[in-house]
């Protein structure tokens, strides 16, 4: 698609574990608010459930999104269908993690199965534990269950005091918390958040059981349609498919944005699911924003070059940094826009 119009969101109004002990950065305060579509008072959020999950600890620190109709999900894809088909009105998945770095089926879903936009992010601090059915201790445990992304973070934790358990993969931690609730086996454990082992009646038998301090998953606001007014401190999220795959053909894109001083905080490459093995596209996270003229002029090369450029949204960053070289490129790149408009004025 072409650069996109400058579409600003609409006005949404979007409830509440206890969240006491969450620290969160989000750009909720640069955000438009949300709001509900009509015939409906309260903003429908479908998030990755169920109740108990990081999803909805980050989705609850957001003031206009806790007091909507709030609709757990079990899978990210049943999220982001929820919001193709209008069944709500937002969608709330995880979509990267400081440790194990981009959450791809949600990636995967945004760029090839959905036209959605993000228009938010959130990014919550991540503590883990192992949990069990009251009265089991880890001498006890044989089998831990989770979300992998979640074991994958814990891998430390599980060699030096669970060297020889089973590991069981969930839908999430708080599945897992759920699975092991209601359906006790002698030696199942979880690894999910306290909230999590709390609503299900767990006993925490180990905290803070994550490898690295430090940890932080980045959880995004998906709608149909929508964009938020640049800020100054944004991320534009990106799938560029090459037009051949050849010698030099990635050069080719990040020299799009070298050009322009624009900086990418994340490049990935995923394979394109129709068209065979070896064939993959990029997906680029850029600061800055589509309404900002060198990040519409690097999609526009984008756009005229490649094979194809999908857009799938300009946000706030939670963080609020802005990059110092793209500030001074955007001053420079006006000043040359104004000094051309100067001289092409003069045309008779």
């Amino acid at each position: 698609m072409g650069v996109p119009d400058r579409r600003c969101v609409r006005r949404h109004n979007l409830h509440r574990v206890n969240t006491d002990n969450a620290t969160t950065h989000d750009a909720s305060n640069s955000a438009p608010a949300a709001t509900g579509t009509a015939g409906h008072d309260a903003v429908r959020v479908a998030f990755f459930g169920p109740f108990g999950t990081f999803t909805e600890q980050a989705l609850r620190t957001q003031s206009d999104l806790a007091d909507g109709d709030l609709t757990p999900l079990r899978t990210v894809p049943d999220v982001l269908d929820a919001v193709s088909s209008g069944t709500v009105d937002y969608g709330f998945v995880p979509i990267e993690n400081s440790i194990e770095g981009m959450v791809n089926f949600t990636l995967d879903a945004l760029a090839f199965d959905h036209d959605l936009v993000i228009i938010r992010e959130v990014v919550l601090d991540i503590h883990l534990c192992l949990a069990a059915p009251v009265g089991t201790t880890i001498a006890d445990v044989t089998d831990v269950m989770s979300i992998p992304v979640a074991t994958a973070q814990c891998h430390r934790f599980l060699r030096e005091h669970l060297p020889e358990v089973n590991i069981r993969a969930a839908s999430s931690t708080a599945g897992a918390a759920q699975a092991v609730s209601t359906e006790p086996t002698p030696g199942m454990a979880a690894i999910a958040p306290r909230v999590a082992a709390d609503l299900y009646g767990l006993e925490v038998l180990a905290s803070d059981i994550e490898d690295q301090d430090g940890n932080q998953t980045r959880f995004v606001l998906v709608a149909r349609d929508g964009c938020p007014a640049p800020t100054g401190h944004d991320r534009t999220g990106l799938v560029v498919f090459q037009r051949a795959d050849e010698p030099g053909s990635l050069i080719s894109i990040l020299q799009e944005f070298a050009a322009r001083r624009i900086n990418l905080s994340n490049l990935i490459s995923r394979p394109i699911r129709d068209a065979g093995l070896g064939d993959y596209c990029f997906i680029l996270l850029a600061e800055g924003h589509v309404g900002d003229d060198l990040v519409a002029d690097a999609m526009r090369a984008l756009h005229a070059k490649q094979g194809s450029v999908k857009w799938f949204g300009s946000w706030p960053r939670a963080d609020g940094a802005v990059h110092d070289a793209r500030a001074h490129a955007d001053e420079r790149w006006r000043s040359a826009d104004d000094w051309l408009t100067a001289i092409r004025s003069r045309l008779v």
